[in-house]
């Protein structure tokens, strides 16, 4: 609920002001896009299945929640590492070069990233990798325990652990380091003037809610990651089925913390769900700023 409610906020910001923004905020709105994606496609069935005390609809629907997890997973992974290199090079650059970064730029970079993520999803359906069932037996996922004895299988997690994971995490740690550089020299250059420039306070706001959405997405993932490599080189039965059920839910709130994180550093989000005034039928009033009398549009969500 917090996942679909907080993401549909931010897609619902981003649709009434398209117009004004910027190049960068579109890796924003693809983020929230992937978060909703695996929310509405991944979350039902899980439910379900959880309070069936099994899986539900057998191999394919097994298959399919996993291929979902996997795809909207390594691009909520590739929208982080771009966001972080997209925000070194505005950081770094001059005013017109960092205008260089165009929408349309951004927009060949986002096919790119959707691109990437089903080529990885779709590879254990060709024959390198495998999915299969979680060990608490209520979800899916890449089947971690058969790899082990299986040369193509562990390649497949060598490759896909390197190349979507450890490169990505990388570049976002080396950015946002090269960008605190950044912003720390650019402080002790103006530390003897009394008023810092708010150009300066609105580079360092947004740096500072950049790295928290990718912290919040690494730290929610690490005991997963941790969990299923242990079970690459151990036997399932050797972990409790508690421990490997936390962190699975534990990794899947990762899709709800990033709406909480702009509505606390976007002064712009904040203004726009004021506008979306939310009683228990879901009624939303958009205003037109010009003459709010003359031009109300009403919307009613019927929930």
């Amino acid at each position: 609920i917090l996942t679909i409610l907080g993401n549909s906020a931010v897609l619902a910001t981003a649709v009434k002001r398209s117009s004004l923004l910027k190049s960068p905020e579109l890796l924003t709105v693809n983020l929230a896009v992937a978060d909703i994606g695996m929310a509405i496609s991944m979350y039902p069935l899980a439910i379900a299945s959880a309070w069936n005390h099994a899986w539900l609809g057998g191999d394919a629907s097994c298959i399919y929640y996993a291929l979902m997890g996997f795809l909207f997973g390594v691009c909520s992974m590739m929208t982080l590492c771009a966001m972080a290199v997209v925000r070194f090079l505005v950081t770094n650059s001059s005013k017109s070069n960092s205008n260089k970064i165009t929408k349309n730029t951004v927009f060949i970079l986002i096919v790119f990233i959707w691109l990437y993520s089903l080529l990885w999803a779709i590879l254990p359906l060709v024959g390198w990798g495998y999915y299969g069932p979680e060990p608490f037996g209520i979800s899916c996922t890449i089947a971690w325990s058969k790899f082990h004895n299986s040369s193509n299988g562990f390649s497949f997690i060598l490759s896909m652990f390197l190349l979507c994971t450890v490169l990505p995490a990388l570049t976002i740690v080396a950015c946002y380091l090269g960008i605190a550089w950044k912003v720390h020299k650019a402080y002790q250059e103006i530390q003897n003037i009394d008023r810092i420039p708010n150009a300066a306070k609105l580079e360092k706001k947004l740096t500072l809610m950049a790295v928290l959405i990718s912290v919040g997405f690494l730290s929610s993932w690490t005991p997963y990651a941790a969990a299923s490599f242990w079970s690459i080189f151990n036997s399932s039965a050797s972990l409790q089925p508690i421990l490997t059920l936390l962190p699975c839910l534990f990794a899947k709130s990762s899709t709800a913390y990033n709406p909480f994180i702009y509505y606390i550093f976007s002064r712009t989000f904040r203004c726009e769900i004021k506008k979306l005034q939310c009683c228990c039928g879901w009624r939303v009033h958009y205003f037109s700023s010009d003459n709010s009398a003359e031009n109300p549009v009403s919307m009613m969500w019927s929930g």
